[in-house]
């Protein structure tokens, strides 16, 4: 049985359940389940393994990466000025990148069950379980054939020397949204920019979802008139 008429059993591994919901998965997966850790999503501990990881773990593996990139086109003859001009620029289109990622791949509507399903472990989990720590950060292994991708089409759009300052500015536009991320959810901010931003986002999670795609600025939010109005408040009497 699928649809209004299916429940997901949260005691056993949920991934390849969340189908069966059919066009009642999106009202399922933005109904958040407030606890620290999520169900299991898959039998296999292979599988599973996959599903989680720990914050550093991002950093540690892609700025070596995103670091080597940029070095290579000031091997090639960039000069330092340059490399740094267009490591800003991969990062300027990563956040580019983010907002268009968020907005119409992880909110895209499904209703089947394989689009359901792939749904949920991109992005419905987070939603359905928005303070689980362990899976707010994408582990390499989710990353790295996209990000494959992005290196040969960066092949086509892009000079042999430009290309590796370009594609490791934007791995840092990466790691810098995945962090900020992770911060948002679990972080304590004093700085008013980062409590601007983690109302932001829980304004997203919590209160319009169909708003505030940026994680790490709300510039592109500005630009594509997709900004959440400020909750109205009360007037005193």
């Amino acid at each position: 049985m699928g649809g209004k008429g299916f429940t997901v059993d949260m005691t056993k591994p949920i991934a390849l359940q969340v189908g069966h919901l059919g066009d009642a998965y999106q009202e399922w997966a933005h109904q958040p389940v407030l606890t620290e850790e999520s169900p299991r999503f898959f039998e296999s501990d292979f599988m599973e393994m996959h599903t989680r990881t720990v914050w550093w773990a991002i950093p540690a593996f892609w700025l070596p990466i995103a670091f080597w990139c940029i070095s290579m086109s000031y091997k090639m003859g960039h000069t330092l000025p340059q490399v740094v001009s267009m490591a800003v620029l991969g990062c300027l289109v990563w956040s580019l990148a983010e907002y268009c990622f968020h907005r119409f791949l992880f909110h895209m509507e499904t209703k089947s069950y394989w689009g359901n399903t792939f749904h949920f472990l991109m992005h419905g989990c987070h939603h359905k379980f928005p303070m689980d720590g362990s899976r707010h950060v994408i582990p390499p292994s989710g990353v790295s054939v996209p990000a494959a991708m992005f290196w040969f089409l960066y092949g086509l759009w892009f000079t042999q020397s430009t290309r590796p300052a370009l594609y490791g500015g934007g791995v840092i536009g990466y790691v810098i949204y995945d962090l900020t991320h992770y911060y948002l959810h679990h972080g304590h901010p004093t700085n008013q920019a980062l409590k601007t931003l983690k109302k932001a986002h829980y304004s997203h999670h919590f209160r319009i979802q169909d708003k505030g795609y940026g994680i790490t600025s709300a510039l592109w939010d500005r630009v594509f008139g997709t900004l959440p109005k400020p909750k109205a408040t009360k007037k005193k009497e």
